[in-house]
């Protein structure tokens, strides 16, 4: 079991219509991690802790899409609607939006890369960070890579996270190798009332 603590902070990374069902770049199943992550979100707001929610934020013409040389279809161009979570996904007003990929020549998959979470969470004292969202193999692992780099104790929302999965395994390689950099598997059972 664990125990929040006032130095604990959750991230949850792009939850984003174009990553949903129906969207420009669906993750499979990626719908099915909602209520988990709402779950804790509440507990964490409950206990007045951070939560910081990240949202991919592409110029028209970013450097990722098809169009322009990179892998991917153009998703989450900024302000349009694929870029916005759903409408039932319920945030608190205190969340705290980190924008990321927002330069054109520039992919950040990370949720460190080239923006403020780093100085939010020292400003905060925060040591731990819980980490879920979308997607496991992307920006999820990333960020977590990035967290453990700068020293962060990461949990691991294994129940709150889905894979893109070009390649079969990628999700559960992702998440053999964020354990094995030293992020603790957690599941929603395991936190303390």
């Amino acid at each position: 079991m664990i125990s929040l603590t006032p130095y604990d902070a959750l991230l949850i990374a792009d939850i984003q219509n174009d990553f949903l069902l129906g969207g420009a770049l669906e993750i499979s199943s990626g719908d099915a991690i909602l209520p988990i992550l709402e779950n804790y979100i509440q507990r964490f707001q409950s206990r007045g802790l951070p939560i910081f929610l990240t949202r991919d934020w592409h110029p028209s013409n970013h450097c990722s899409f098809v169009s322009q040389g990179g892998p991917w279809p153009v998703h989450c161009v900024a302000g349009s609607p694929g870029s916005l979570p759903p409408t039932s996904f319920t945030t608190p007003p205190s969340a705290v939006i980190i924008y990321k990929a927002i330069d054109r020549d520039q992919e950040a998959y990370s949720a460190f890369q080239n923006t403020a979470l780093d100085r939010h969470l020292r400003a905060l004292s925060a040591h731990r960070i819980f980490i879920g969202g979308l997607a496991t193999d992307y920006c999820v692992r990333n960020s977590v890579k990035d967290a453990r780099t700068l020293g962060y104790d990461v949990c691991l929302l294994v129940d709150g996270i889905k894979a893109v999965n070009l390649q079969p395994d990628d999700g559960r390689h992702a998440e053999e190798e964020m354990i094995g950099l030293g992020a603790k598997p957690v599941r929603w059972e395991m936190l303390k009332a």
